[in-house]
Formats: structure tokens, C-alpha cells, sequence
């Protein structure tokens, strides 16, 4: 590996296990709860949203408007190339904010995992197999033990979604991060057969959407989880405040889930007409980009209870019910839509998903 050039990794099959001054004490405490409870009044009197945390969706939503204009073909989770009798099926993406919480935490071996789930989780919505994964990191000081750690998530991540991680890059910027800091992009490539190819277009009222689980917030919304965090008085190192076991920094770091084979495994047993990655955007702004014109999903929220977590970041940032819907995942990290016959042979394949909601007509998402 030479730092500015490509890394490429020839290999014939992925290996099965990752490359791997004084002052009274009493006053400080007493300043510690002092401030706390000024972040929980502040937490009380405002009710915080993802745009004042500094990311805006409808920004995000209008340069996508915007590039298809250029591009009429952008907007979907990945994009498809003919290629023989198949589509090659690509998607990139990067883990955001999260890894701030990585720096703070010093963990790094969990964010190649996120890197890679994001990636293939979108080119599976087409029913893509991955095939290969290339990455690039970029730091403005090269620390070889974190970069290395870095690494071997990736090639867990590689290794759960049955792919290669063929090659990436690695960029030394003196000047462009922050001591200590460093950022990540991946880049996923699969293929399906054309006439296997999952597209949105077969879905139509009536239909079921069948949820997967999500492990915890995966790799959105962290600039909201940020500022929750800071207006809490919360600790990362602190226990997590809706109880179980770890610090509060490390259930946020939970990695996000990898769905290839659950997915693949269903695909092949079933007609899934639609499968959605619940990214950045949460329901709100995922739902839609499958469904045909004129039909809508609607959710039943009472269909599932939020983990602990998502209840506990509303309650201390005080955020809206739709807000939440439209920033985190909600404990739902993929949905697929089927035809009604096939959802009971669906939960019985996949024991962790659960019946979310139904296709009617209409223009946007509901949630009842």
C-alpha cells in the first residue's frame, strides 16, 4: 500500500476471518451537576430537529431534484449498467457523523462494517448479489494502527455480505481534517439477472410491507444524535440511559446491520416486488422512491414498539414524532413489499421481520 496511489488486493476468495492546577473535588461535582441540569432545561425548552443540528433534508432533496435534471436516471438507491443478460449494480456512500462518536469513543474497528453495510444495503433494494467493495480513507496524519482497524471492519463488512473487497485508497491531507480525524466512502459493485431485477414497477394497492429489524440507528442522523447527547448532559462513557448492558457511546456505535443474504434468501422464495433501505431520510423520505405513481405505503405504527434507544433519544431532545420519522430508521433498517399470498412464507423464512404496513393509493407516506 503506498499512500496516493490505489490499493489493490488480488484475491481468489475472501479470507473467513477479518485481517485484524487542584480543586475541590466536591466542587467540581457540584459544577458537573449544575451544568447538567442547565443542558436537560435546555433540552426541555426547545424541541430539536436534524436542520438545527446543521443538516438540511430539503437541501439534500432539491440538489437531487436538481442533478435529475442533468441526469434524469438518478434517484434511486443504486445505479444499474446492461451487461449481458445482467445489470452490474453500483452504490457508494460514506458512515457521516458517526465516526465523531468513533473519534471521541476511540473505537474504530466497527466503522469499516457501517461503511460497507450502506453500500450494499442499497444495491441490494435491486436484488443485486455484491460482487466487490473498494473503500478510501483519508486522514491529515497517517496513523497506521487506526487505519489498520479501520481495515478489518471493512473486511468483516466484506466478509458478512459474501463480497471481495478488491482495492481502495488512502489519502494523506496535511491541513484538510482535524488532528485525530480522518473520513471514509466505499463503493459497492453486484449484478442480477435483468428479469430478476427488483424495480418497484409490479407493486400495486394491496400489497404488504414486510420489516426487518434494524440493530440501532446504523449510520443516520448522527448530527441530530450529537446534539441529543450534548443537551442531555450525558456522557459517552456513561451507562446507557434506557438501561442494558454498555455505555451509551458504544450503543451508538452499534454497527449497522448487513441484510445481502437475508435478503438473497427471500428473494429467491418469494416475489418481492420492492425492497427500501431505510437511510438517510428516514420513512418519510425512503418509502417513496420505490412506490409507482399514485400509490403510497401506509404504516401502521402500531405494528411495532421503538427500542429503547429512538424513545430515549425523543424524550431528551425533544423531538417531534414526525421529525424522528423523517431523520432515523425507527428500529427498521430494510423493507421489502410482497403480494399478500407471500407474506406468511416471508416472516417464516425471516423470523425477525414483522408485518409494517400495506400499499394504498395516495403521494406520500402515512403513518396511523
Amino acid at each position: 500500500m503506498q499512500l496516493g496511489k490505489g490499493r489493490t488486493y488480488i484475491i481468489d476468495k475472501l479470507p473467513l476471518q477479518p485481517v485484524q492546577g487542584h480543586q475541590c473535588r466536591i466542587c467540581l461535582r457540584s459544577r458537573s451537576r449544575a451544568r447538567q441540569a442547565n443542558r436537560a432545561c435546555l433540552a426541555q425548552a426547545q424541541s430539536l430537529d436534524y436542520k438545527q443540528a446543521g443538516v438540511d433534508i430539503d437541501a439534500g432533496a432539491e440538489l437531487v431534484r436538481r442533478i435529475q435534471k442533468l441526469n434524469p436516471s438518478i434517484g434511486g438507491f443504486s445505479g444499474l449498467v446492461p451487461f449481458g443478460d445482467s445489470f452490474l449494480v453500483a452504490g457508494t456512500d460514506g458512515v457521516g457523523t458517526k465516526l465523531k462518536l468513533a473519534f471521541d469513543m476511540q473505537t474504530h474497528d466497527t466503522i469499516g462494517i457501517d461503511l460497507v453495510a450502506m453500500s450494499v444495503n442499497d444495491i441490494i433494494t435491486s436484488g443485486a448479489k455484491p460482487m466487490f467493495f473498494l473503500d478510501y480513507f483519508a486522514t491529515a496524519k497517517l496513523d497506521v494502527d487506526v487505519a489498520e482497524s479501520v481495515v478489518k471492519g471493512i473486511v468483516e463488512g466484506c466478509r458478512q455480505s459474501d463480497c471481495a473487497l478488491l482495492g481502495g485508497e488512502t489519502a494523506e491531507m496535511p491541513g484538510l481534517y482535524q488532528p485525530g480525524e480522518y473520513d471514509v466512502a466505499g463503493f459497492a459493485v453486484g449484478s442480477v439477472k435483468q428479469d430478476k431485477v427488483i424495480n418497484g414497477k409490479q407493486i400495486q394497492k394491496g400489497d404488504v410491507l414486510v420489516a426487518l429489524p434494524s440493530s440501532g440507528l446504523h449510520s443516520n442522523g448522527f448530527s441530530l444524535v450529537r446534539k441529543v447527547v450534548e443537551v442531555s448532559g450525558k456522557s459517552l462513557q456513561d451507562p446507557a440511559p434506557w438501561g442494558g448492558a454498555g455505555t451509551l457511546g458504544h450503543a451508538l456505535l452499534e454497527p449497522t446491520l448487513i441484510y445481502v443474504k437475508r435478503l438473497l434468501a427471500l428473494t429467491d422464495a418469494v416475489h418481492v416486488k420492492g425492497c427500501v433501505h431505510i437511510t438517510g431520510g428516514g420513512f418519510t423520505e425512503n418509502l417513496p422512491r420505490v412506490m409507482p405513481k399514485g400509490l403510497a405505503c401506509q404504516v401502521q405504527s402500531s405494528s411495532w414498539e421503538w427500542p429503547p434507544l429512538f424513545q430515549w433519544l425523543q424524550q431528551a431532545g425533544n423531538i417531534a414524532t414526525p421529525e424522528m420519522y423523517r431523520t432515523f430508521n425507527m428500529g427498521v433498517g430494510m423493507v421489502v413489499i410482497l403480494p399478500e399470498s407471500d407474506v406468511e412464507k416471508a416472516l417464516a423464512i425471516d423470523g425477525a421481520g414483522f408485518v409494517l404496513g400495506t400499499v394504498v393509493t395516495g403521494d406520500e407516506v402515512q403513518i396511523v
